[in-house]
């Protein structure tokens, strides 16, 4: 993106986005509800914790 463009404040100037979202099937829940809470989520198929680096 033109950095002409990221300096921009009025939001009509740019495109439209398009998301997709795949259907997502459910088969287990967790058992332990104080676990659930913890990584927040009741489906173990969602618990994806954030691996990457924190930017200081």
């Amino acid at each position: 993106m033109p950095q002409e463009q990221m300096k921009d404040n009025n939001i009509d100037k740019f495109p439209v986005a398009m998301a997709y979202v795949p259907w997502q099937k459910f088969d287990k829940m967790y058992d332990d509800l104080e676990k659930a809470y913890c990584v927040g989520t009741i489906f173990p198929e969602l618990n994806k914790p954030f691996t990457g680096r924190r930017c200081v």
